[in-house]
């Protein structure tokens, strides 16, 4: 079944539309984590973290699906049984709907999230033609589709998730991403463990330095 879907520009991750059919349920704790985790999504890929224009993420029971064209990111969110090959289809379908706009309307000049309430009904009259994957429509798309290869490289969110903490952690504190060989703690490390040996050795050598000038002098003395 086809649940959350959102369309975001790429270059800002910034929400454009969603499907006007979920609206009324923005209530809904399970939308909401969903939604948001969509938008992290988005974000995500507008920030270069999700390389590849096609991607499948893994997420308890569910999937998310997103499609990149045009400076466009089309995501949305199903159950992990829903056919794969089906949902990509729909986005696919979606991208051709959103071409017929002006594309310089969608990247320059919408400010306000979720704005583009017109093409969110649009999305929803396409969702209910994927909502049953039995229908004679879907069944000929799908083996319409059967013999084509999907190239879609798949990851768990979690994974997603960990990677992004990692390079905040990085950010927040530059010496994580610097070898401990020369952290300031290993300096001084060094310093307490050396400093005491090489003052020795250096008295050593000034006193004994010191033993051969007084034993030149006494045997100068004494050819006197």
């Amino acid at each position: 079944m086809v649940k959350v879907t959102i369309i975001g520009r790429v270059e800002d991750g910034f929400p454009l539309t969603q499907d006007q059919t979920y609206v009324n349920r923005q209530d809904n704790a399970s939308f909401l984590l969903y939604k948001q985790q969509a938008e992290f999504l988005l974000t995500q890929i507008s920030k270069g973290s999700l390389l590849h224009p096609k991607m499948t993420i893994l997420l308890d029971h569910h999937s998310f699906h997103f499609l990149v064209e045009k400076k466009i990111c089309y995501i949305t969110l199903s159950d992990s049984s829903y056919p794969r090959k089906l949902l990509f289809h729909y986005l696919q379908d979606l991208q051709k709907e959103l071409d017929k706009f002006d594309e310089t309307v969608l990247i320059k000049t919408i400010s306000k999230p979720y704005s583009f309430v017109g093409f969110g009904k649009i999305i929803g009259r396409i969702r209910k033609q994927y909502m049953d994957t039995r229908t004679q429509a879907n069944l000929s798309k799908l083996n319409a589709l059967r013999k084509q290869e999907l190239h879609v490289v798949t990851e768990h969110i979690n994974d997603i998730i960990q990677r992004r903490q990692l390079l905040e952690i990085a950010y927040l504190d530059p010496r994580t991403s610097v070898s401990t060989i020369w952290s300031s703690q290993f300096r001084q490390d060094i310093a307490l463990k050396w400093t005491p040996v090489t003052t020795i050795i250096l008295v050593i050598l000034v006193l004994f330095k010191a033993r051969l000038i007084m034993t030149d002098d006494y045997l100068i003395s004494t050819m006197i």
